[in-house]
């Protein structure tokens, strides 16, 4: 006979189980001024996470908070530490940064991390609410600006490894413009580039959010001169197949044996 008790599915610790799988208290009846005259109206569910109108974020995080306990914390990083916009420190830290990471997804869900990088500068605030950045040209894939055209969120993450360690983060609604359209709109974007380095379009995210990331696991590096191969198709000149990728056999390509007769 099968048991009346759930079982668990997931690995939560023990306590967060017992909650999950504990029957809701019985909810007492208010006291009324004369029996029978009034009807009770709903009470209250004590689970109801009243505050997450209000806050920032996602739900999941805010589910997450309440059970593990971290609202407060939580509440005061939303209060002093999230813009809706770039402030003053935010773009003069954005005007020196030579490297940002990219995160999208496409329609599905599905997410890709990318990395760029120019000199100081490529990464351009155009205003309080709005930051671009360029597109050169690549492999060809564009697996970026595909999920950009499926869904427009997109996160940027900027590290300082050098001077501060410390980071930014920036996550907005992203759009592609080509560059002649963004010049059209931006006739102060430079002009002269190295070879291999000029824009072909960019990328313009509109400022939702925009918070640091803190410091204390950044390590401290130091930058040194180097030769960039820019503009080149030459395979050794990119890093060659350095993961041994084309000798490797995927898992969702068949191999198709035949036997000769």
């Amino acid at each position: 006979m099968p048991s009346a008790t759930p079982t668990p599915t997931g690995t939560a610790e023990a306590h967060l189980l017992d909650l999950e799988l504990a029957e809701p208290p019985p909810r007492p009846r208010p006291d009324l001024a004369v029996a029978g005259t009034e009807v009770p109206g709903p009470l209250a569910d004590p689970f109801v996470d009243t505050e997450a109108a209000e806050l920032p974020g996602s739900r999941g995080e805010h589910l997450l908070q309440c059970a593990y306990g971290s609202r407060d914390r939580a509440k005061r990083f939303y209060d002093n530490q999230l813009l809706d916009h770039l402030n003053e420190a935010m773009i003069e830290f954005i005007g020196r940064m030579e490297m940002a990471f990219i995160a999208s997804a496409d329609a599905k869900g599905e997410c890709d991390s990318s990395f760029r990088a120019g000199p100081p500068g490529f990464l351009r605030v155009l205003d309080a609410k709005h930051i671009a950045y360029p597109e050169y040209r690549g492999n060809g894939v564009h697996a970026s600006l595909g999920n950009v055209s499926e869904n427009p969120h997109l996160a940027i993450l900027m590290v300082d490894f050098v001077r501060d360690l410390i980071g930014l983060h920036v996550n907005g609604k992203a759009r592609v413009v080509e560059d002649a359209d963004m010049r059209a709109n931006h006739p102060g974007l430079p002009g002269d580039h190295d070879r291999g380095r000029t824009p072909e379009r960019w990328v313009v995210v509109q400022v939702e959010e925009a918070y640091i990331h803190c410091r204390k696991h950044i390590p401290h590096l130091r930058p040194v001169d180097r030769t960039r191969e820019w503009g080149t198709d030459d395979t050794r000149r990119k890093g060659g197949d350095y993961f041994s990728a084309k000798a490797t056999q995927r898992s969702d390509r068949q191999v198709v044996h035949t036997s000769r007769q």
